[in-house]
């Protein structure tokens, strides 16, 4: 099976701000830039206020009711919401699943190098998808499968505490069980 290196990265959605002219509610709460409320008035007196500061009027929330509006300087408000949406990226960790590959005739040495491999992708906070494919006359015996599964998980276990996200399941001729740190 061949495994795809590149990373389909989505585009951004991008975001719709209604700003002046094009709001089209008929009354708005309005919010001056120090967040001094300035009460329910409507659109059209809201953006006179916004002319005669030398600002924008820009609806911030649009779906409370009725929607809220805050007079201020556009490109400085889109510059904010684009620097919090970064750094709120920049602190998230994806959580990726590793996978570790055994076999029914493993030998020990070998347990042991998987068994640090999966130690230190759970200790980095990742999932670890423990697989074992079935090959020829094995596929009849999917029983002494999830036993190596398990008994490598019971090891794990031994080292660490982990849970089992995926109990050991049996697709086609693949077995395979995901754990995580607990």
């Amino acid at each position: 099976m061949r495994i795809s290196r590149r990373r389909f990265k989505p585009k951004p959605a991008k975001i719709i701000y209604l700003l002046n002219e094009k709001i089209r509610y008929p009354e708005l709460r309005v919010v001056d830039d120090d967040d001094g409320h300035l009460g329910i008035m409507p659109t059209p007196q809201a953006l006179e206020l916004a002319r005669e500061r030398e600002l924008d009027l820009v609806v911030i929330q649009p779906k409370a009711e009725p929607p809220v509006a805050k007079i201020t300087d556009f490109g400085r408000y889109k510059y904010e919401k684009e620097k919090a949406v970064r750094q709120q990226k920049a602190h998230s960790k994806q959580v990726e699943i590793k996978g570790v590959r055994l076999s029914l005739r493993i030998g020990d040495h070998d347990k042991e190098v998987r068994k640090k491999q999966a130690v230190k992708f759970l200790e980095n906070g990742d999932k670890v998808k423990i697989e074992i494919i079935l090959r020829g006359r094995e596929r009849r015996h999917g029983d002494l499968g999830s036993q190596v599964i398990e008994g490598f998980i019971e090891e794990l276990r031994g080292e660490m505490a982990i849970e089992v996200d995926q109990p050991v399941q049996r697709q086609g001729g693949r077995l395979t069980s995901i754990i995580r740190k607990s």
